[in-house]
């Protein structure tokens, strides 16, 4: 599997376990560094959304009384996922969500989940934070539209994927940093990840 679906959902809130529900999903589909398909969708979960929300994300009520039943959004997001392997950037919040929203919608759940959060941790420690925004400027990547928006976030979070997959092969000697890789190396302790880039190194 070469392609990586990256996502990201503004939300009511910060847990489906506290009623909280999505209003907005975005998956960009990653191949050999380069997106190659998106969707987006506002979605209508029937749940009021506060007004430090609606001040944050730019998403109203009224925005999301127009949108198509999350369900349904839910249910088209997952085929256009397929089989992908998937990324976030603080992936517990986006994974959460994922796998609330969709069993709600009657989906079924199989796709692992890899945070450029928890990677960036690893292979970036010098860096002043590790939140998505803060990186994307220490790497002098593009800025995507306006943050905390899933689209905008969706993309820098795909273009930091990006970074980190060249800085694994031309800093760590990594010819396939792969969706497995970042996965090892999200669980890998801080003080070990030189011994398992040795390991994937030129393998």
């Amino acid at each position: 599997m070469t392609r990586i679906a990256v996502i990201d959902f503004e939300t009511t809130g910060l847990s489906p376990a506290m009623g909280d529900r999505a209003t907005e999903v975005a998956i960009v589909m990653v191949e050999h560094g380069q997106i190659v398909d998106r969707f987006q969708s506002l979605m209508n979960a029937g749940r009021f959304i506060p007004s430090f929300i609606e001040r944050l994300t730019g998403i109203s009520n009224a925005m999301v009384a127009a949108a198509p039943a999350a369900e349904e959004v839910m249910a088209e997001a997952n085929r256009f996922v397929g089989n992908a392997p998937m990324v976030a950037h603080n992936a517990s919040f986006d994974r959460r969500f994922w796998e609330a929203e969709l069993s709600r919608a009657g989906e079924k759940v199989t796709q692992p989940f890899a945070c450029t959060m928890l990677v960036a941790r690893r292979l970036y420690p010098q860096a002043p934070s590790h939140k998505l925004g803060v990186l994307i400027d220490y790497h002098r990547l593009p800025k995507a539209g306006r943050a905390h928006r899933a689209m905008a976030d969706a993309e820098m979070a795909a273009s930091l994927l990006g970074q980190i997959q060249d800085d694994l092969r031309s800093r760590h000697r990594v010819t396939r940093p792969d969706h497995a890789l970042l996965l090892a190396l999200q669980r890998c302790a801080k003080p070990a990840v030189s011994v398992l880039m040795s390991k994937y190194a030129d393998a």
